[in-house]
């Protein structure tokens, strides 16, 4: 999981440039949408989607941003608008698999988009199902460490299901098969342990080292997409070495 682990890591030290840039508002509203499409609108009752909220009101998000969002999601707006989920595929320098995770109103602006980004980093999209047998998606937790024994952090998430727990920047990682995700964190929320972040990534089967620079421009090539407003998460089969990301910091 050090793949993930360590790019989760890069984004939330991103975090406050996403909201001077005025992108945390468009990351949340999504996030709210896939929750209450997956679980519907009623936060008591949708742990992913009382994370979603928490992160909203934390970046200062108005309340009346927060409620569209869930009508939105249910689709009680009226307004025509009908959001997809849709993951594209495509090749980075030296032929690093990447996966990329969308929710779009307009499949043909975002793939415009997604081709544009490949296109400059000298990568390329892919056709279905090229990329995406190197991968297996799983299910990620965030629990807050505050005063958790890590011993029974570790045993209620593993009766219930989870693959594994491990400490990771300041916090418990807890990962879950796909399918599992949702009974994990309720049975985490249920005895009282607080969850920060909820998602499903994927995990590539085998990471590929490549030469530092090639590393920096799939790195680099990871953040453009991550900027688009319709991407939700970006995956790739690169190793994160800690020089690559050395590197990457004085690029």
């Amino acid at each position: 999981m050090s793949g993930h682990s360590k790019w989760s890591t890069i984004k939330r030290a991103k975090g406050a440039e996403d909201a001077k840039r005025g992108k945390i508002f468009t990351r949340v509203a999504r996030d709210i949408m896939i929750a209450v499409r997956e679980s519907g609108g009623e936060e008591a009752s949708n742990p992913k989607l009382k994370i979603a909220i928490q992160k909203a009101k934390a970046a200062n998000m108005p309340k009346d941003n927060i409620e569209r969002a869930i009508k939105r999601g249910l689709g009680e707006l009226g307004d025509g608008v009908q959001m997809e989920e849709i993951t594209y595929e495509g090749y980075g320098p030296d032929g690093i698999a990447f996966l990329i995770d969308v929710l779009t109103d307009n499949k043909n602006r975002s793939v415009a988009d997604i081709k544009r980004v490949f296109n400059r980093a000298g990568g390329s999209l892919a056709s279905a199902g090229s990329v995406a047998w190197q991968f297996t998606q799983k299910g990620y937790l965030r629990v807050k460490p505050d005063g958790v024994d890590f011993d029974a952090l570790f045993m209620t998430a593993a009766d219930a299901g989870a693959d594994d727990v491990t400490d990771e920047d300041g916090a418990f990682a807890v990962y879950t098969p796909r399918e599992l995700l949702a009974p994990v964190e309720n049975a985490l929320t249920a005895a009282g342990y607080s969850v920060l972040e909820s998602e499903l990534f994927w995990q590539p089967n085998t990471e590929t080292e490549v030469a530092i620079p090639s590393a920096v421009s799939n790195l680099k090539l990871q953040e453009a997409l991550e900027e688009l407003d319709d991407v939700q998460s970006v995956a790739s089969n690169l190793s994160v070495t800690d020089d690559a990301l050395a590197a990457l910091e004085t690029a």
